[in-house]
């Protein structure tokens, strides 16, 4: 009878070795291109290894090396179509640099946040990206400590505890609001998102800064989920206990198209009586009837700069620290 064959996974150096009738080591120089055989030797384990089916454990070579070649991507919700095209930028930056992406969903739960982060420590990926971290400060930083290199989008940081990738949205906000008063509104409220977000608070800087410059202040601001269904609710709670807004500027172009559901509900021309912005132009943006204006932000090229920051943090500990990206304004029809 017949000897079965061992699972795939069971295959080892060793194994690879008797079948080459060669040392360990010797299969590990070849397997990992280090040289120290003849080409016929080389060609020997090659064929063994193929005829064995194999594989290499990536976290037993990083153990070796001290790099695993595998780098964590945390985002708050992949459901957002704004997160998309961040994980699309740093995927194609980081299989450039010949290393592999764990995406992890952190779905805007701060506790699951810190879990992800330390899961991501145990398997020992050379460095980790955080976007739009919902953690306080002194937690995140805390989390953040153990790992040998890391990037944050759209939150800043210290120098040593990490690289930043960071969006100007007080000056996205501040555009927004002077293209507002341009076209004559004067009775603007603010949509603001999640009370936790960073990105949320600049943008209320830029907010009031600018609309105090134009002596005008906010009619109302609401807190809510970054989702369309967040934006319904904020706007439905604003065209109910504010008449007389003639305008709702959002912390996203979900919270936007929340906005123009609930002001279609109850019959509001928009741009007619209520003009609207969102931020971040998501690709729906522009397929809204009326379409979209909103700040639009390089969500690919801020992946893969996050993703060229990490390594070189990993490769040589630089510690370059902040890269910022403007938001454009985009001119649709809602306004």
């Amino acid at each position: 009878m017949s000897r079965p064959k061992e699972p795939e996974s069971k295959i080892t150096i060793a194994d690879v070795a008797r079948a080459a009738g060669v040392s360990p080591m010797t299969v590990s120089r070849v397997l990992n291109e280090r040289g120290g055989a003849s080409a016929e030797t080389s060609q020997r384990i090659i064929l063994a290894a193929s005829e064995l089916n194999y594989r290499p454990n990536p976290f037993a070579r990083g153990l070796r090396s001290d790099r695993s070649k595998a780098i964590g991507l945390l985002v708050p919700d992949i459901t957002n179509p704004f997160f998309p095209e961040v994980i699309r930028g740093a995927e194609d930056a980081a299989s450039a640099a010949g290393y592999n992406l764990l995406l992890s969903n952190v779905v805007e739960n701060s506790k699951r946040e810190e879990e992800l982060i330390e899961t991501l420590l145990r398997h020992r990926v050379d460095g980790i990206i955080v976007c739009s971290a919902r953690l306080p400060d002194a937690a995140l930083h805390k989390a953040l400590a153990p790992h040998r290199a890391v990037v944050l989008i759209n939150r800043e940081a210290p120098n040593e505890v990490a690289g930043t990738i960071v969006t100007d949205y007080e000056t996205g906000a501040s555009r927004a609001i002077d293209h507002l008063v341009e076209r004559g509104r004067r009775s603007i409220a603010i949509i603001a998102g999640p009370r936790s977000s960073f990105g949320g608070k600049s943008r209320l800087v830029g907010f009031r800064k600018t609309l105090a410059a134009h002596g005008l202040k906010a009619q109302g601001i609401v807190y809510c989920d970054p989702t369309a269904a967040g934006g319904q609710t904020a706007a439905a709670q604003f065209l109910a206990e504010t008449p007389g807004i003639d305008a709702l500027v959002c912390y996203n172009d979900l919270n936007a198209i929340g906005a123009m559901k609930a002001c279609r509900a109850v019959g509001i021309s928009i741009p007619g009586q209520i003009a609207l912005i969102g931020f971040d132009d998501i690709p729906t943006a522009e397929l809204l009837s009326p379409a979209l204006t909103t700040l639009r932000v390089q969500k690919r090229e801020m992946g893969e700069e996050a993703v060229r920051l990490l390594l070189s943090r990993i490769a040589t500990r630089n510690r370059q620290h902040g890269i910022i990206i403007v938001p454009e304004l985009i001119v649709r029809e809602t306004t």
